[in-house]
């Protein structure tokens, strides 16, 4: 029997987000029991509660009680899915997660087609193509078409199910929503990516936690994700370029307009206003990437003491 339990530690830890899915969880956990006893490596369910109004909190109860493969983790709150996996992870015993959500339109039985290429040393995150009809096909297709476009990670679908190994979690920010660009920030560290089709099934209970409001959020979420990729690291790229193309403009303005009010005896003081927005505009950009740098400066140096941190931890747990 390849399920974990408290004696046998899994080699494959699901993570599932649930917020009122309480008509689906049963059979949820029904299917993915069946999937998982053939296979050769032990795995296990870290089902998260995340704030749910309907009886999720007493069908998970009844399920880690009946299965020993089900662990339960409970938001008093929701805090949304990106919250809600790392919380899982910070839970999960296994070596590879698996992002896959309780509500059935992914079936249990894809786990193991996501997980092999990672566990053959082939891929280190690997991301389900959806297949099949879905409600929101054409705003993924806008949104798989932005991100290859900024980011260049040639996968055909970004926002789906994914398997990836634990040292993913450590490079992915914990915030709202920002689980949907784990693969280009994996993508942008080195790791190695892989894509697998999975088929896409209608919903049987319950209703879609997204809306066309998401729409916005999104595209701001996304420029924001290409500005800390391209410009996180070096901010003063951004504001540092714009801000001494305006400074020279204004100078280039100054210069004509002491030949103007000399030279050719025409003042206009419209070119003097000119100048003082260009130089102010240029020098508020420049401070702006200066204060980026320090910021960036801070955060390299935090990084630097949670790896001291966690060398530390490791010599410890070895001696």
């Amino acid at each position: 029997m390849s399920l974990a339990t408290q004696a046998v530690a899994p080699e494959v830890s699901v993570l599932v987000p649930a917020k009122d899915e309480a008509e689906n969880l049963p059979e949820f956990v029904r299917q993915a029991r069946e999937a998982f006893l053939p296979l050769p490596y032990p795995c296990e369910l870290v089902i998260v509660n995340d704030g749910s109004l309907d009886g999720t909190a007493d069908v998970l109860r009844d399920l880690a009680a009946k299965h020993a493969f089900v662990r339960v983790v409970s938001h008093r709150a929701q805090r949304g899915i990106a919250d809600a996996l790392r919380t899982a992870a910070e839970a999960a015993r296994g070596k590879v997660l698996v992002f896959y959500p309780a509500d059935l339109q992914y079936l249990p039985t894809d786990i193991p087609g996501l997980v092999a290429p990672i566990l053959a040393g082939d891929a280190d995150i690997v991301t389900g193509a959806k297949q099949g009809h879905y409600d929101k096909r054409f705003v993924s297709w806008v949104y798989n078409g932005l991100c290859r476009w900024l980011f260049g990670v040639r996968v055909t679908d970004l926002n789906s199910v994914k398997a990836y190994r634990r040292e993913v979690m450590d490079v992915v920010p914990t915030r709202p929503d920002w689980h949907r660009f784990m693969i280009v920030i994996a993508a942008t560290q080195g790791f190695r990516l892989a894509e697998r089709p999975v088929p896409l099934y209608p919903r049987r209970a319950g209703k879609s936690k997204f809306g066309i409001a998401r729409i916005p959020v999104g595209v701001l979420d996304l420029l924001s994700v290409w500005f800390q990729l391209r410009f996180g690291r070096k901010p003063m790229l951004f504001f540092g370029l714009p801000g001494a193309v305006l400074i020279l403009l204004g100078f280039l303005v100054g210069v004509y307009a002491l030949i103007e009010r000399y030279v050719l005896l025409q003042g206009n003081r419209a070119f003097l206003y000119l100048v003082l927005l260009l130089v102010i505009a240029g020098l508020g950009l420049f401070g702006l990437g200066f204060l980026g740098e320090m910021v960036a400066g801070m955060r390299e140096e935090v990084r630097g003491l949670e790896r001291e941190v966690d060398q530390l931890k490791s010599r410890g747990e070895h001696s």
